[in-house]
């Protein structure tokens, strides 16, 4: 007897593609690699410190290919949710975000990361606004946390805009690229306190994987 598998109709996400009043936030896609490449090449300095992945060389195209490939597979098994973070046109790298796993399937690690030339604009409260908004909404996570290096003053100042509560910190807790461990400052929200915040009513709109929109409340923008 042939058995017919169905996408479930009541499921919500998880979102492809999401955009906010400056930003098109979207899952990763191989012909992103030179967008990618001239975006980490640009801010390789300004990354180091904080982001253990980046190489301290250049790294051929092909790499960052391979890795765009790697971001579209988990992301389409639903294991991990990178995102990278566009201008509305799409053909700039602004930064990178992400919905991480690691910590359980109904909590979000939300990540991110903004090219040298965009920073002290806004775009990582942006974007992290509405990824918070995604994992609530969307995703349906009891907890949603940021895990910050100590001594990374600029990411810190995002989740205590947003209303994250300051939880506590983990101590030498991070790996760095010298292999030492730092300390790591962990914000965290939950669904009642999201509610309570102007956060859930940041304008967004979000995507399926076959283009339709996922309904979310909210107001209008860009009128």
């Amino acid at each position: 007897m042939e058995v017919v598998m169905s996408v479930q109709e009541d499921r919500l996400g998880p979102a492809y593609k999401i955009v906010t009043p400056r930003l098109v936030i979207r899952c990763w896609s191989p012909q992103d690699a030179p967008l990618l490449k001239t975006a980490i090449d640009e801010s390789r300095e300004h990354l180091l410190p904080w982001m253990p992945w980046v190489t301290e060389e250049s790294e051929p195209l092909s790499a960052k290919v391979k890795l765009m490939r790697l971001f579209r597979a988990k992301f389409d098994l639903d294991e991990d949710y990178a995102y990278g973070i566009f201008n509305k046109e799409e053909t700039v790298v602004l930064g990178g975000t992400g919905l991480h796993l690691r910590a359980g399937e109904d909590i979000r690690e939300i990540g991110y990361w903004v090219h040298r030339d965009h920073v002290r604009k806004g775009y990582a409260t942006e974007a992290v606004a509405a990824l918070t908004r995604v994992a609530f909404e969307i995703d349906k996570a009891r907890r949603a946390e940021i895990i910050i290096a100590d001594g990374n003053i600029p990411s810190l100042g995002v989740p205590k805009k947003l209303g994250f509560f300051q939880e506590g910190i983990r101590r030498e807790f991070l790996q760095m690229r010298d292999g030492e461990y730092v300390n790591a400052h962990i914000w965290t929200m939950l669904p009642k306190e999201y509610r309570n915040l102007p956060i859930h009513e940041n304008p967004v709109e979000a995507y399926d994987v076959m283009g339709n929109e996922i309904p979310l409340p909210q107001p209008t923008f860009g009128a």
